[in-house]
């Protein structure tokens, strides 16, 4: 027994997604054609997108809010767990990268759920809560640049409604949070970022070591 979490050897790792990750056949090919593409290591692990899933459905989640698309797997993840009349707006700037999103949503029906936004995030969820979109989202996921999270974290906070969940991807980076020689823009942002969510009285949240860390945060009420 252990009353800590466990490291995952390679092993261990592969048994996880062997015995525990009910992964569809058109989220393994996307998985597969994504590791052609470069920068492959930016996909969310198929253990993260399961639990994601999860959560859609269990929350009943209707509308979401994506900031970083990259080949689309955790999207249509979500796609495959949202009702039919759900609607995701997801937000990148690679045309390339999409492009093969956009082929696998296709193959999966559920083009259809999913209104990708080409554009930089920040102008688009300005853009949003400009039209009213406040209080309106019920889950949102931010795997995108990481100087930015805590501005893509605060205008998503304000898009979700009450009761409504934030997932926030790579909040360990590679364990380099806790390495004080390691002071890139980006790991000083991370590390910024978690000690701001712990600190944020308007939210519950919870830090889990899944993947490469994965925040969840719940808008509470006034």
């Amino acid at each position: 027994m252990a009353n800590h979490t466990l490291g995952l050897n390679a092993a261990l790792a592969t048994y996880v997604q062997q015995v525990g990750v009910r992964e569809p056949a058109i989220l393994q090919a996307l998985r597969a054609a994504t590791e052609q593409e470069e920068l492959s290591v930016m996909r969310s692990a198929p253990e993260q997108g399961q639990l994601m899933a999860m959560l859609i459905r269990l929350t009943g989640a209707r509308r979401i809010l994506e900031v970083g698309t990259y080949t689309g797997y955790a999207t249509l993840w979500m796609a495959l767990a949202m009702p039919a009349d759900g609607k995701i707006i997801s937000c990148d700037l690679s045309e390339a990268w999409t492009n093969v999103a956009r082929r696998f949503w296709e193959e999966a029906e559920v083009s259809d759920r999913i209104d990708l936004q080409l554009a930089p995030a920040l102008e688009t969820l300005d853009r949003l809560l400009t039209d009213g979109a406040a209080g309106s989202f019920d889950f949102v996921f931010i795997d995108a640049d990481k100087v930015n999270y805590t501005a893509y974290y605060e205008r998503s906070l304000e898009l979700l409604r009450v009761g409504g969940l934030i997932a926030i991807d790579n909040t360990l980076w590679g364990g380099s949070v806790i390495d004080p020689d390691n002071q890139e823009p980006s790991t000083n942002a991370i590390r910024a970022f978690n000690d701001m969510l712990y600190r944020d009285s308007r939210i519950d949240m919870a830090m889990l070591p899944l993947a490469d860390g994965l925040t969840l945060a719940s808008k509470k009420g006034l």
